[in-house]
């Protein structure tokens, strides 16, 4: 395998509901060890650099049982699919009683199967790691009580929905310090040094199986997070951080193993200088949601080795769908935003098809719902383009844009450029529900003196502009609302 590019696009699977599906096609029950070739090569025919299969440890029976005594997650799963079964909730693939693939999913065998014929077509495996929280039918709940936060008998009497009893000893549920605690997991003690050791022996073990992982609420088990977390439970605190200590150890014995972090609370650049490769980037999702062209601009700022270590998206198993959440007009600008800037990209199964039922994670199945052609064309279409050295491995900027007396409109408008492989990109947005108008400046210098050919990848077109024009900031555009220019830039 080549080493990993430096904006890999990741394609996450829900596995269990991935595979029920293609038994259901198929009309045989599949398991990952006997997924027909064919449906690997159409993954493989995304154009995308790496599969994270979500979801594929073992589940707890014990978490099953908190969830369906949980009205609101009932609720939920109902919301998602209406015509529930019993045999539908299989149970959180954050609540894990052992790191060995599910049996009912394939087993270690099914997991090697399928990550051998994911390298025949040039593609990388990734798969989870929960460091904060395990099942509590988990062994080291028997095995080593000392792993975990204690409670004790008083603290089970007056909260009895932040304490656990396993195996003769009070346990505390496993939590972030802005929620409730969640019942059917049970908190790892991050400052224990049997229980940073033994995390690094798991992390080890899922390594020779896969080629990175993605680390859940990986903010959580920072020195300093964890200590406001727990206070006096958790011990004495470490001199030194849970993720400088466990990074490294992997990383020496396998240098290209990936570490993707789930992070919040702008806490993506303390982890990266702790040694993640990639940290989630809510606040571009947020602002792509929620926010203007003004507030993506200034995210966009940002110094580029930082931004080149971010995850960028538009839906995940945690969030709404996207199809959802933005209009479809806005989704394809998001999409085009989330999957050009620097950073990972990230794309879930479903988000293609233009799927609008965020399934919770606790179900193996999910509602048929209509294909949008229309939108999985765009996808497709624009994944294609992405499949070159100038999205993978090139330099993107940042570029400027202007407007005129009269027009404060050219603010909605966002322009960026990448460079590699012989190639040359300049992708301009319209961020916003009114037509807009700017002038945009090109950052490269040998532009001067020469007419350029501009050829649109998604609309086809084709436009000549002179070099001078484009580097003097005079390049001038018109987008419709939600518009978009994706240009190969061409002598």
């Amino acid at each position: 395998m080549q080493p990993w590019s430096k904006s890999p696009v990741i394609y996450e699977i829900n596995t269990w509901v991935w595979l029920n599906e293609l038994s259901a096609r198929h009309d045989r029950r599949l398991g990952l060890g006997s997924v027909p070739p064919g449906e690997w090569d159409a993954l493989a025919e995304l154009g995308i650099d790496a599969i994270w299969l979500m979801g594929v440890w073992e589940r707890s029976p014990a978490g099953i049982e908190v969830a369906l005594r949980d009205e609101g997650l009932v609720a939920d799963f109902r919301r998602a699919l209406p015509d529930l079964a019993p045999d539908d909730v299989v149970g959180s693939p954050y609540c894990v009683r052992s790191y060995v693939v599910d049996h009912r999913l394939g087993g270690p065998e099914g997991l090697a199967t399928a990550r051998r014929m994911l390298r025949e077509r040039g593609l990388r495996l990734l798969l989870d790691f929960v460091p904060n929280h395990v099942a509590p039918d988990h062994p080291w709940v028997r095995e080593h009580p000392e792993y975990f936060i204690r409670g004790s008998r008083d603290d089970l009497a007056a909260d009895p929905a932040a304490f656990r009893e396993a195996g003769g000893d009070v346990f505390a549920c496993g939590r972030d310090p802005y929620f409730p605690a969640w019942q059917d997991v049970l908190q790892l003690n991050a400052f224990d040094a049997g229980l940073r050791a033994a995390a690094v022996d798991t992390i080890a073990s899922i390594a020779v199986q896969c080629d990175g992982i993605r680390c859940d609420m990986a903010m959580l088990l920072l020195n300093a997070v964890f200590e406001r977390t727990w206070g006096q439970r958790a011990g004495e605190r470490p001199a030194e951080d849970y993720w400088r200590t466990a990074i490294p150890a992997i990383k020496n014995r396998w240098p290209e193993f990936l570490f993707v972090a789930e992070a919040y609370w702008d806490l993506e650049w303390e982890l990266q200088q702790q040694g993640f490769d990639y940290c989630y980037d809510k606040r571009l999702y947020d602002r792509l949601a929620h926010g203007d062209a003004d507030g993506v601009r200034l995210h966009l700022l940002a110094d580029t080795d930082y931004q080149e270590r971010l995850v960028r998206f538009i839906e995940n198993h945690d969030e709404p769908r996207a199809a959802a959440t933005f209009t479809p007009e806005k989704e394809r600008a998001a999409a085009i935003v989330s999957l050009t800037v620097a950073g990972a990209r990230l794309v879930h199964e479903g988000q293609l098809e233009g799927r609008r039922v965020r399934v919770p994670v606790f179900l193996g199945r999910r509602p048929q719902e209509p294909v949008d052609a229309d939108l999985e064309t765009f996808y497709r279409r624009l994944l294609r383009e992405l499949d070159r050295p100038a999205f993978r491995n090139g330099r993107w900027r940042l570029c400027e844009r202007s407007g005129w007396a009269g027009n404060d409109a050219y603010r909605n408008v966002l322009a960026w450029c990448l460079e590699g492989g012989g190639e040359r990109f300049l992708i301009v947005v319209n961020l916003s529900a009114q037509p807009s108008e700017a002038h945009v400046q090109a950052p490269w210098d040998d532009l001067r003196g020469r007419t350029w050919r501009l050829e649109d990848a998604l609309s086809g077109e084709t436009y000549e502009r002179s070099g001078d024009e484009m580097r003097d900031g005079a390049l001038y555009v018109a987008l419709p609302p939600w518009g978009c220019h994706f240009l190969c830039v061409r002598r």
